[in-house]
């Protein structure tokens, strides 16, 4: 039997991350806008703290360095950890993640200072998904190696930890540190949150035991329950009791709470019943959050927004750090 209780972290993750409850989020930018457009970013910081007053566990921004048209999708376009310092101090409550921060393009340090600045500046509320990386053009332009990435990927995810321990000592890959040195300022509780996104080029049972929690994709119901039950399984076997999962979903929220459903890419156009419905479904498989992504939302952004807090987070609300 699963331990029923996550670990404790900090203060965004004991939040938005609660045993057998599913709450809600948003990628950012929250807005629409198409396979080859450049988001507005339109009143952006505005519409993240309409969606904290309205009880949205978290936003998720994205790490995408280089614009690549071949895979249709720019994100937010600033820098996560930029745009982390910015959200930390427009907002108080609502957790602050990134989903995915790309391991293999960045020295693990910088990521360690930038995590832990922002985790401080927001007085504990981020979280990191990390992956491998996904988009080959990216690797050339920095110089890195495509091919090896799944062992940078593993030697970052040492280096950042160690990093979060006082005057470390680690002989990595990608540095020595030596227990002279230390790295400040330290996250407000001992330790940013590092969810793994996907596979990552890691074994399941690696991504079990050193991931504080997984970052899946929408998938139909009978997969997505059994991979969901396979990594706890892996997670169980570790010794490391249970943690949590979380998926994104693309959602055209409709008028009518009744309206037909149909699919979109990767979720649906749907009314809130719809959504509720499917919501509960993926509570029921194990899902402890979704983000939702309205890039493909054309209703008006903020009524959008007032709709999911009056009829949907009701049934599903988010948890005290």
């Amino acid at each position: 039997m699963t331990d029923p209780f996550f670990p404790k972290m900090n203060r965004g993750y004991n939040a938005t991350f609660q045993p057998g409850r599913l709450s809600i989020g948003l990628f950012l930018p929250i807005e629409e806008y198409g396979p080859e457009d450049i988001p507005t970013l339109a009143r952006h910081i505005e519409r993240v703290q309409l969606a904290e007053s309205l009880g949205f566990a978290a936003v998720w921004l994205r790490d995408v360095p280089f614009n690549v048209p071949a895979f249709g999708d720019v994100g937010q376009m600033f820098d996560p950890f930029v745009y982390l310092g910015a959200l930390a101090a427009s907002t108080r409550r609502i957790g602050l993640g990134v989903g995915s921060v790309i391991l293999p393009l960045r020295h693990p340090a910088h990521v360690a200072k930038a995590a832990a600045s922002a985790d401080v500046l927001s007085g504990g509320r981020v979280m990191l998904g990390i992956a491998s990386g996904d988009r080959p053009e990216e690797y050339p332009a920095l110089n890195m190696e495509y091919d090896n990435r799944g062992a940078r990927f593993r030697d970052s995810v040492q280096y950042i930890r160690a990093c979060f321990q006082s005057y470390p000592r680690l002989d990595a890959a990608q540095g020595v540190l030596n227990g002279h040195i230390d790295m400040v300022p330290k996250p407000v509780a001992g330790q940013v949150p590092l969810l793994i996104t996907g596979g990552s080029q890691q074994t399941p049972d690696w991504g079990a035991e050193h991931g504080d929690g997984w970052i899946t994709y929408p998938r139909n119901a009978q997969n997505q329950k059994d991979m969901i039950a396979q990594y706890r399984r892996y997670v169980a076997t570790v010794g490391q009791g249970d943690k949590p999962v979380m998926q994104s979903l693309y959602v055209d929220v409709l008028d009518r709470s009744d309206a037909r459903t149909r699919p979109i890419v990767l979720g649906y156009q749907a009314g809130t019943s719809f959504l509720v419905d499917h919501l509960a479904d993926l509570q029921a498989m194990g899902v402890n959050h979704v983000a939702l992504n309205l890039r493909y939302n054309f209703s008006d952004v903020e009524e959008t927004l007032g709709r999911l807090a009056q009829e949907v987070l009701p049934h599903f609300p988010t948890g005290q750090a």
